[in-house]
């Protein structure tokens, strides 16, 4: 049973939820374009070996990532809806209490989380792609790993965003989507969750975005007859949501449907 009063109803709408996606898009891209200004510095990703002085388990981007949510969770980051945890266990419990307004979701959202996935594609398969190979360790662990976890969380936001595109399209659609549901039909309700056309005009938007926000500004007179030289490649940010972000937004989507009804 969805916990849903009149008012909330009125306030999720696919407008709203469209808004803030598009407003997401310039905080991926900021952050991607800041970023690509660091090497990937793989040292910062790997395990640290017997040998090593860290004091730590697992590699040193996981220690810094873990202590920073476990630091939001206590000031209440992990209360809202729109945030999931990449290392939800043992997360401190908040000393803010949690809002009164009335759940949006169904309480199975909880349980929907895909950031372990969303980690593992950034590491390796988005860092190569945007990034640079160091051709030397010179540190900076924590100005990287910093960029890292404001892109990670800007990426997880927007694509467990699904969870709300999912809700208002169940219900605006209901019969369409409780028989997929029930009969637990993954492919077609992928199949009636995808719109092709929308999907373009989101890759040429933050195509254009990015061509618009990354461009380097100079005040030479004759910048008109030079080519326009970018900080991050249009090309890859349009990829980076034809090959990842909207795949795995419509993977939360599907997951999130498939226990609206339990």
């Amino acid at each position: 049973m969805a916990l849903i009063s009149g008012d909330a109803n009125n306030k999720l709408s696919l407008d709203s939820i469209r808004d803030s996606l598009i407003r997401q898009e310039d905080t991926i891209i900021f952050n991607l374009i800041e970023r690509i200004k660091y090497p990937i510095n793989s040292t910062l990703y790997k395990e640290p070996s017997s040998s090593s002085s860290w004091n730590i388990s697992g590699s040193l981007f996981h220690y810094l990532f873990q202590e920073t949510e476990a630091l939001q969770s206590k000031v209440g980051r992990y209360l809202s809806p729109e945030e999931n945890p990449f290392f939800p266990d043992n997360l401190p419990a908040s000393i803010i209490p949690p809002s009164k307004c009335t759940p949006v979701l169904h309480p199975a959202a909880e349980s929907v989380n895909v950031n372990e996935k969303i980690l593992d594609v950034y590491i390796k398969q988005l860092l190569p792609l945007f990034c640079i190979t160091d051709q030397a360790d010179e540190g900076n662990f924590a100005t990287i790993a910093s960029c890292d976890i404001q892109l990670l969380q800007a990426l997880s936001r927007r694509i467990h965003y699904g969870k709300f595109v999912a809700e208002i399209k169940f219900r605006d659609c209901t019969d369409q989507y409780k028989p997929l549901i029930l009969a637990k039909d993954r492919d077609a309700l992928m199949k009636l969750l995808t719109f092709e056309a929308v999907e373009e005009m989101v890759k040429k938007r933050v195509a254009k975005k990015a061509l618009t926000f990354g461009q380097q500004v100079t005040l030479n007179i004759d910048d008109s007859s030079k080519e326009v030289k970018c900080k991050v490649d249009p090309s890859l940010v349009s990829r980076l949501y034809d090959e990842w972000i909207m795949p795995l937004t419509k993977l939360v989507e599907v997951e999130y449907l498939l226990r609206r009804l339990d």
